[in-house]
């Protein structure tokens, strides 16, 4: 609960007692204070969520403290009480940073009210802390009109009004992130928090903490109590991206809140009630995983109560144009260039792409694109710097492809763009002639972006427009598999 923490600094005993009881009947950490030297003493030594504060004190003005509490970086709410209300005075308090005001004397009810206000306050005040910290988001919707994403919407508007847990599984760059959100906007918790956490971005050492919150002085570094994403997220959604990332004993933590909805802070001995929806993606098959002890088994059960998969890009090629027009079209307004075209020769390249980073890789290159034709209102192959495919057999049914008009983004292509209407190339009629499949120009690509780069991981991967972790996945793969590359065996070995 957001407020814990009070204190009470009234000079009249008996209101000092009573108010001071109420509270703790609440479950309140309370300290009373009679003169401003005794609170201030207190809140050198610590942080409190709320004051309730006498405007009139034996040493001095209660609105003089009101005054020095808001230069405090963790600063209480403050609650004025007095019996000598007046128009002028609340006004006064309330220009100083007072959050409400109280006249003696004062029922339990009026207490609750101010206690619930509280509360409802500082959990939107946290959570909108949290929020403008967060890298913003690329933004996004489901584009495609394939067999596939229409599947997959359907599967979504039935699954988000629930409350069940979700597991969505997929490769990187397929839009996991993009169907938690979906989920979330259609569910009865769309007006409620969304917290995500990327479980492999967080140090280990670090996650629980990153989950749960931690108390003052819980470990070297903890200056103040902070709370943990399943606080914030208490009453809407937290999305635990890529889940497969956590240890063992965080694992074991997770399950707890999965199953009783209680936790406590690191370093704290409170337990927590909280109220949240959890959706989990991983890139990983969870399964393996488990069955190689990497991944609880009966975590696992909890997350996988309805489970989602998302389809690479291979896999939905019909859906290139519908994508590539929204990037184009976001991507020249991001950089202030005018409006661009896709050419057809540009629309076969991206057709016939094995994009082993799937969305998220065919949006690099389009914003690449986008960059480099400063000097062309059309997007030509050079400006995509991908490798040509190879030449489609020529028993393949064509892909029919035409310029596009001005771009605008749309969920929906253009009415100037030509849906392919037979299977890619890769696709061909059998013939005595070898042609490569789509596994095979995928580890070639990935090969010769490694070797472009002198084997240096970072680079192919962004080139590539992958996580290192799939570059990773994928180079020990080739090398299970006995790819004959040179240098593949120190390459392809761990971090």
């Amino acid at each position: 609960m957001p407020i814990e923490k009070i204190i009470v600094l009234e000079d009249d005993l008996i209101v000092r007692k009573n108010l001071e009881q109420q509270l703790r009947q609440r479950r309140y950490d309370v300290a009373s204070a009679s003169t401003i030297a005794a609170a201030q003493e207190y809140l050198a030594k610590d942080n409190f969520d709320l004051i309730f504060l006498d405007v009139r004190l034996p040493d001095g003005e209660g609105t003089d403290l009101l005054k020095l509490l808001q230069a405090r970086p963790q600063k209480p709410l403050a609650v004025m009480i007095t019996g000598f209300g007046s128009v002028e005075s609340a006004v006064e308090c309330m220009r100083n940073g007072a959050f409400d005001y109280l006249i003696k004397p004062f029922s339990t009810e009026q207490i609750d009210i101010v206690l619930k206000k509280a509360e409802s306050f500082t959990r939107i005040l946290k959570v909108n802390q949290f929020l403008s910290q967060e890298e913003a988001s690329a933004g996004g919707e489901l584009l495609g009109r394939s067999p596939a994403m229409e599947n997959l919407r359907q599967l979504i508007r039935k699954v988000g009004r629930t409350q069940a847990t979700v597991l969505i599984q997929g490769e990187s760059g397929t839009g996991k992130e993009v169907v938690a959100r979906s989920l979330y906007l259609e569910s009865p918790r769309a007006d409620a928090p969304f917290i995500k956490i990327n479980c492999a971005a967080v140090p280990e050492n670090l996650i629980e903490s990153e989950f749960f919150g931690h108390e003052k002085g819980a470990f070297t570094g903890a200056m103040n109590k902070r709370e943990g994403r399943f606080e914030l997220a208490h009453g809407g959604t937290i999305l635990l991206d890529e889940i497969s990332e956590i240890s063992p004993s965080v694992q074991a933590k997770l399950l707890r809140v999965l199953q009783e909805r209680e936790f406590e802070r690191v370093g704290g001995s409170r337990t927590l009630k909280v109220d949240v929806r959890v959706i989990a993606t991983t890139n990983r098959q969870l399964e393996q995983s488990v069955e190689k002890k990497e991944f609880r088994q009966d975590l696992f059960f909890r997350l996988n109560v309805v489970p989602i998969s998302v389809p690479p890009l291979r896999d939905r090629r019909e859906d290139i144009p519908c994508l590539a027009e929204s990037f184009v079209g976001r991507f020249a307004r991001k950089h202030g260039v005018g409006p661009r075209s896709i050419s057809a020769e540009s629309l076969d390249l991206l057709q016939r792409h094995p994009w082993p980073g799937n969305v998220r890789e065919l949006q690099n290159v389009i914003e690449r694109a986008v960059i480099l034709s400063t000097d062309s209102p059309v997007l030509d192959p050079e400006h995509f710097g991908l490798a040509l495919p190879p030449a489609p057999h020529p028993h393949a049914a064509p892909i029919v492809a035409v310029p596009v008009g001005v771009v605008i983004e749309s969920a929906s292509p253009p009415a100037s763009v030509t849906v392919p209407v037979a299977p890619p190339a890769v696709a061909a009629a059998p013939s005595t002639q070898p042609f490569p499949s789509l596994s095979e120009l995928e580890q070639r690509h990935i090969l010769a972006s490694l070797e472009k780069t002198g084997n240096n991981r970072t680079q192919a991967a962004r080139l590539l427009g992958i996580s290192i972790r799939t570059l990773r996945n994928k180079l020990q793969e080739y090398k299970a598999n006995g790819a004959p590359v040179e240098g593949l065996e120190d390459v392809a070995e761990g971090e």
